[in-house]
């Protein structure tokens, strides 16, 4: 999706000059995943970048805490950001004060954190998980001792019925985007083709997940969508998903529950601020040591249990 050849080129000349790594969210919009090295979700991305040799430095184009975890995992390697106001609203649903003051209130509680929260909150967690993991995340902690989940309800209702533990503690977050998507945008979106399966994240409403064929995370749905034999798909995600699945399926259809489920700190990101950041790397994304290093030990607990 090369819709200015000329920014692209030049884009493609800066990242040689400065051997940066160019990562992009699956929500990001069509022409910054283009360009991008590699297109995934947070937690993908952040151990790309960690794992990487040879790129000087990264350039993260998604929203703040998937930028803090890039750093966290690889604190010497510079992290830079196209716009540093792209920040995540549920990130910003819970505090350090909120947090303790819960924690406080439940002071037995394993605290499983989310991803898509800022360093700072997981420096007080026990262990993170991601929506792909966040199952295997809570059964591993022993039955009989209570789970603070945070911070977004609609996934932690999911691992709840999902697993049918009832001692969890769901922290009151959501992901605005996920929350616009209502049941009576897939009831129509069903009607309007009623033979594509309805695939929708776990972050989305109770109401709009029992209606779904599929419940997963943006790396599930890749899966599932290449797997599937169906030819159309309804996708009840961020609507830069399907920039995502359309390039990598390219002989089957894919339409939005609703165009509402956009989110405008995901479209922050332009060729022209890439290029820019490229230019003059004002936006480094800069964390205190004290805070990479205990950030960095909730996901080390979930890489160690989840084995990979």
């Amino acid at each position: 999706m090369d819709s200015n050849p000329a920014l692209v080129s030049r884009i493609d000349q800066l990242r040689r000059k400065r051997n940066a790594l160019i990562l992009a969210h699956n929500y990001e919009i069509g022409e910054v995943q283009a360009i991008a090295d590699h297109v995934g979700d947070s937690l993908q991305l952040a151990r790309i970048a960690a794992e990487d040799e040879d790129a000087e430095m990264i350039l993260f184009c998604g929203v703040h805490f998937m930028a803090e975890t890039a750093v966290i995992l690889r604190p010497e390697r510079p992290v830079h950001m196209p716009d540093p106001n792209a920040g995540c609203p549920l990130a910003n649903m819970v505090s350090s004060r909120q947090l303790a003051e819960v924690r406080a209130e439940h002071p037995d509680a394993a605290v499983v954190s989310y991803v898509n929260t800022s360093a700072e909150i997981k420096t007080h967690s026990d262990i993170c998980c991601t929506s792909a993991n966040a199952v295997a995340v809570v059964q591993s902690i022993p039955e009989d001792r209570e789970v603070l989940f945070l911070p977004d309800r609609n996934l932690g209702d999911w691992v709840r019925r999902q697993i049918g533990r009832q001692n969890m503690v769901i922290w009151n977050g959501f992901c605005p985007t996920h929350n616009r998507i209502l049941e009576r945008h897939v009831k129509e979106a069903r009607a309007e083709r009623p033979g594509a399966p309805v695939v929708v994240h776990p972050e989305c409403r109770p109401e709009v997940r029992d209606l779904a064929d599929e419940i997963a995370s943006t790396g599930g749905m890749v899966r599932f969508c290449a797997e599937s034999p169906a030819r159309e798909f309804i996708i009840g995600t961020e609507i830069g998903m399907l920039e995502r699945l359309r390039r990598d399926n390219p002989g089957k259809s894919f339409w939005p529950v609703t165009e509402l489920a956009d989110c405008p700190n995901m479209k922050l990101t332009t060729l022209e601020k890439v290029l820019w950041e490229l230019e003059d790397l004002e936006h480094r994304v800069v964390l205190p040591d004290e805070v990479v290093d205990k950030a960095r030990e909730p996901i080390e607990r979930m890489v160690e249990i989840l084995g990979n």
